[in-house]
């Protein structure tokens, strides 16, 4: 009974269906629905305390723990265990209760990492109050009769508190809780559990069942559902919940789920260099291409495509990536191309038909061409970027058509290193002109011709150009020309580091940037120079009229780049001033009140002028300065005139 010193806790209510199914030795069992994880823990406290009564000898607290929580002992020994969880963690409980040796259960189950964590934490001196504290313990038990009630409804309205559920969970007891528990143990043990086991990250054990089914549904819906309604949109999909058609859907699940287990797990390919190809898109996070990506490899493993359209497939995905990233270009528009993209194949021309799709992309979805990634490529800080696309992009460089692959990723002995150093010695001024010391030092320090791979930590460090190339203390070869890397292979054959070194291996690891993210080699059609062109994919403007531009879908009749630039800036101030003093676009464009601080001054409008002493290139790369501040990359096209 209940002890009065001591007050009651309630535990909250455990709902569970009857459905009159009695096991063959004749016992009835219940289905719970809300409540799991709350017995679960309770029995595996009872678990605990019943191997403590052995150690203990306490003969009366064995039994009594044992009969009345743990086993059903008129039944048959398949049925004893009182409580059956789901597959995994039934054989978890089972092992904890067969063994008493400390042999390891060969599966993960967080089950077991729960067991021990109690058993370390009850022992002789407390477990009496431990048994104590549960007889304190108060619920409510709710039966639900499925021919009056909707389970799934009560389910639902009672987790809308408490401890948020996956939106997994969700989807799991939706598929299951309409079926009588033969057929629920049929589906869970085909589909179910395989789908679970399939979209699981080996390197941290984490559940992407979430995750899997929205980009299922992203596929079949052509929308993408937000994360916290993916459970809502699997419902809309299948509101049948017949067991044929749920097996039928489940079957397609459980196929796609086969290619997203090894999206996510590279590991589990096969193929060498499928496998390699794979590993770089985790590596870069295209998670936005496995909706199209899971269709692609369901192609490959029917034979639809062969191997090597798939690498090639693998590759442009790179490509098209890796170029906006090195371009900044935004990322939240990339899950609605691949959303999509499928439908644009052909399958008796797979790999042009795809790339010709991507290349049709204008504006903010572009796949950007070789001038515009050189130009970016140039100056980017790279040494700032996210430390594992540094070396994705370091390592792919180093190994390109090369035998002896070098592993950098998580290889402590090769890192980073600049060639003209973050902190120089002072040899460096004395040698360099100030005007190219300044320029390195202020345009360059950060950018990938300065940068290269050593195995020497930091041993090179801020020593002039010559030291670290011939570097060889206690005979160690630390400098570059001892190096077996092909990044530092050029450094090993020159005598001094300066702005025309530093441009010319620029163009070096340019060429080989080119080979690795190739842009696709088809002929689009669409013969661009006759036509309107999104200023991004737009030719140089040098020596070129124009026709006209539409900007914000009006057009206007301007023939010059000259007016053009006037036009765009005046929309822009007029549309939202504060871009351009909140940025460095009033800086770029040289914006003053002040017309004499200028060498050109244009009147923008009453109180501002602008600078309209540039060349038409220094133009439009000001005028996409802008347009991406502005998050209008789409908003101007241009036709040129036909000369």
């Amino acid at each position: 009974g209940v002890n009065n010193e001591v007050p009651a806790h309630f535990l909250g209510s455990i709902v569970y269906v009857h459905e009159d199914l009695y096991t063959s030795s004749g016992i009835r069992e219940l289905v719970v629905i809300d409540g799991q994880q709350r017995l679960t823990t309770l029995t595996l406290i009872y678990v605990v305390l019943y191997k403590l009564a052995q150690e203990l000898s306490e003969t009366s607290l064995i039994n009594r723990i044992n009969e009345t929580y743990l086993i059903n002992k008129f039944a048959e020994s398949e049925e004893k265990l009182k409580l059956r969880p789901t597959e995994n963690n039934n054989a978890a409980l089972k092992f904890l209760l067969s063994h008493n040796e400390k042999e390891t259960f060969q599966e993960f189950s967080r089950l077991i990492e729960n067991y021990n964590y109690l058993e370390s934490r009850i022992n002789e001196q407390n477990y009496k109050v431990i048994l104590r504290g549960i007889s304190k313990l108060m619920f409510v038990e709710i039966s639900l009769d499925r021919q009056k009630d909707d389970p799934q409804r009560i389910f639902e309205s009672l987790n809308s508190t408490g401890l948020e559920l996956s939106q997994a969970d969700l989807i799991r007891n939706y598929i299951l809780m309409g079926l009588d528990s033969r057929k629920q143990k049929y589906i869970y043990d085909n589909y179910w559990e395989k789908i679970e086991h399939l979209a699981k990250d080996n390197d941290s054990n984490a559940s992407k069942v979430s995750d899997y089914i929205r980009d299922y549904l992203t596929n079949e819906n052509k929308k993408i559902p937000n994360k916290s309604k993916v459970y809502e949109e699997f419902k809309t999909k299948y509101p049948e919940q017949n067991i044929n058609t749920l097996e039928n859907e489940l079957k397609r699940i459980k196929l796609f789920a086969n290619y997203y287990n090894k999206l996510i797990n590279p590991e589990n390919e096969r193929d060498d260099e499928i496998r390699e190809q794979i590993n770089y898109i985790r590596r870069l996070e295209i998670n936005v291409s496995y909706p199209f990506l899971i269709r692609v490899y369901d192609d490959f493993t029917k034979n639809i495509i062969g191997k090597k359209t798939f690498i090639a497939v693998l590759e442009t995905v790179q490509s098209f990536a890796w170029r906006r990233f090195i371009l900044s270009l935004p990322t939240n528009s990339l899950n609605k191309i691949f959303m999509r993209l499928y439908e644009d194949i052909d399958l008796d021309n797979y790999l042009e038909s795809f790339q010709i799709a991507l290349l049709k992309k204008k504006g903010s979805q572009r796949f950007p061409r070789d001038p515009e990634v050189k130009n970016t490529l140039k100056e980017k800080d790279i040494y700032s970027i996210k430390s594992r696309n540094r070396l994705y992009l370091l390592e792919r460089l180093e190994n390109y058509e090369n035998r002896e692959n070098v592993k950098i990723l998580n290889n402590s002995d090769i890192t980073v290193e600049h060639i003209f150093p973050q902190n120089p010695n002072p040899k460096w001024k004395v040698i360099l002109k100030e005007v190219e010391y300044d320029e390195i030092k202020e345009k360059y320090l950060n950018t990938l011709a300065n940068l290269t791979l050593s195995g020497n930590n930091g041993k090179l460090g801020n020593k002039y150009f010559t030291e670290k190339r011939d570097m060889n203390k206690g005979g160690k070869q630390q400098g570059y020309k001892f190096s077996r890397l092909w990044l530092n292979q050029y450094l090993s054959n020159i005598d001094e580091w300066n702005i025309q070194k530093l441009n010319e291996r620029f163009e070096l690891l340019s060429n080989r940037f080119f080979n690795i993210w190739k842009f696709p080699d088809v002929n689009l059609i669409i013969d661009e120079e006759f036509n309107e062109v999104n200023i991004f994919d737009a030719e140089r403007p040098t020596g070129k009229k124009l026709e006209y531009a539409i900007f914000f879908d009006q057009k206007i009749e301007t023939k010059t780049i000259s007016d053009l630039y006037m036009h765009v800036f005046k929309v822009l101030f007029d549309l939202q001033p504060e871009t351009f003093f909140i940025t460095d676009l009033a800086e770029r464009i040289s914006l003053f009140k002040n017309k004499t601080k200028l060498r050109q001054a244009k009147k923008l409008n009453d109180t501002y002028y602008i600078e309209g002493n540039f060349g038409s290139r220094a133009k439009f790369d000001r005028i996409k300065y802008a347009l991406n501040l502005y998050s209008s990359e789409d908003e101007l096209t241009i036709k040129y005139r036909e000369t």
